[in-house]
């Protein structure tokens, strides 16, 4: 279509204009998408500082609320890991398996529509548990707006370096690395379509997840859950953006109209209501 062609367009010069010009593109690209007016990549960067006062800052109950889902990912990733093995087969031929952590990743934070603490605790930590050397995080602050909840999920995860940059050119920074900003050898992490589009051509130079397009949830109940969690999580999705979808399939009638009856009561409480309906 002529939207995908044009976001292609605007893709491939932001990505070919980072490669080029490095540090100067990074800049000129962020205080043109993002409306910022910084000088250099250094004043991009979050310290260690100012996000373990972010930590500080957020209410108690947020805090417990990350720590305790922090905890249930990594019980879960650490389940998965995988280890190094070998045998010798009657030939004398040895055969196996070498597991080795990647050194250096990039991890994209959305920040432009909304904010996405969750995405950190998921991406993060299980490179952590993997064994990652280096995680260096990416995320847009249209307008300078930092998020501190997603601040404060950086400093619990233990992000090594975090720049405030989004886009095209925050995924080309990452891939090609630039004079401040280092190249990495993955890129993780959902964005929008400008994002996912740059990291399907930056795929090859550095590996990435999976390219993201809108989100989709298919639940399918037997009836026993509690119908207002049911509602939550087919909000979680609906939330991204006017294209998600989320469905719900379950063989008890009386259970539907339960979570027709709980997205009612709880749709108007949710901030971004308008999307999700």
């Amino acid at each position: 279509s002529i939207s995908d062609q044009s976001v292609q367009e605007s893709v491939s010069t932001i990505i070919a204009d980072v490669r080029s010009r490095g540090d100067e593109a990074v800049v000129e690209w962020t205080n043109k998408l993002d409306g910022l007016s910084v000088d250099k990549v250094s004043a991009l960067e979050i310290s260690k500082d100012e996000l373990q006062e972010s930590l500080k800052k957020i209410p108690s109950e947020q805090a417990a609320a990350l720590e305790n889902a922090a905890a249930r990912i990594r019980r879960y990733h650490e389940k998965q890991r995988q280890g190094s093995w070998d045998y010798t087969d009657a030939d004398g031929s040895v055969f196996g398996q070498k597991v080795t952590p990647i050194d250096r990743v990039g991890m994209y934070v959305p920040g432009g529509k909304a904010s996405y603490p969750s995405t950190v605790l998921m991406d993060a930590i299980p490179a952590k548990v993997a064994g990652v050397q280096e995680i260096i995080a990416t995320l847009p602050t249209p307008r300078g707006e930092k998020k501190t909840l997603v601040l404060a999920a950086l400093a619990l995860t233990g992000v090594d370096r975090v720049f405030t940059m989004g886009g095209a050119q925050a995924v080309a920074a990452l891939a090609y690395g630039t004079s401040s900003i280092p190249r990495v050898d993955k890129i993780v992490g959902p964005g929008n379509i400008y994002v996912a589009t740059a990291k399907k051509a930056v795929f090859g130079q550095v590996g990435i997840d999976m390219v993201a397009g809108p989100s989709e949830i298919l639940l399918i109940c037997d009836g026993k859950t509690n119908p207002d969690w049911i509602a939550m999580d087919l909000f979680s999705q609906a939330e991204h953006d006017e294209d998600a979808q989320s469905i719900l399939v379950s063989n008890d009638p009386e259970f539907m109209n339960a979570v027709a009856q709980s997205i009612e009561r709880l749709l108007p409480e949710m901030p971004r209501r308008d999307i999700i309906t």
